[in-house]
């Protein structure tokens, strides 16, 4: 299974995928979608549409997750992953791909195994989990591999707890 983790953002958007084979986690890709603060919001969510759809249909993934809107104490900061969401949304339902979403909680949970883990803890477990030579950077990159992981692991969940 090949899952593509994202981590919604106008100015950086975290994306990774990652292959879960057997008991194994491998990152297959993971980077970021920047944006510069000099363009129109319209103009980065453009950019930012363009490029998951690209990821989508070069990668080909089973499944994308994505984390679930938080509510924020800065409305504005809100309205623009809100924004940026919907983009990411609307690629996978133009590639007709699986989309799943996630709270923070659960993906800390999945990945290190307390929903309250500090994002140090979800980096490192991270590195570890994939076997990378390095952090992953910056840290929406890593938490969105991290949502990867949380991807894999629920939809596998799922998939044996049907009893498939």
């Amino acid at each position: 299974m090949l899952a593509l983790g994202i981590d919604p953002g106008t100015a950086i958007c975290g994306y990774g995928l990652v292959e879960h084979r057997g008991s194994t986690l491998r990152a297959v890709e993971y980077g970021a979608v920047q944006t510069s603060p000099r363009l129109s919001n319209s103009e980065r969510l453009v950019i930012i549409h363009r490029d998951i759809d690209l990821l989508i249909k070069k990668y080909q993934p089973d499944i994308v997750g994505v984390e679930q809107l938080f509510f924020n104490k800065n409305v504005r900061t809100a309205m623009t992953v809100g924004q940026a969401r919907g983009v990411i949304l609307l690629a996978a339902a133009q590639n007709e791909i699986e989309l799943a979403e996630f709270t923070p909680l659960q993906v800390k949970q999945s990945v290190v195994g307390y929903g309250k883990a500090e994002k140090e803890q979800v980096i490192y477990m991270t590195q570890r989990l994939l076997n990378l030579p390095a952090k992953p950077h910056p840290d929406d990159v890593a938490d969105a591999l991290a949502i990867a992981i949380c991807t894999t692991h629920c939809v596998n969940k799922a998939v044996w707890g049907s009893g498939r």
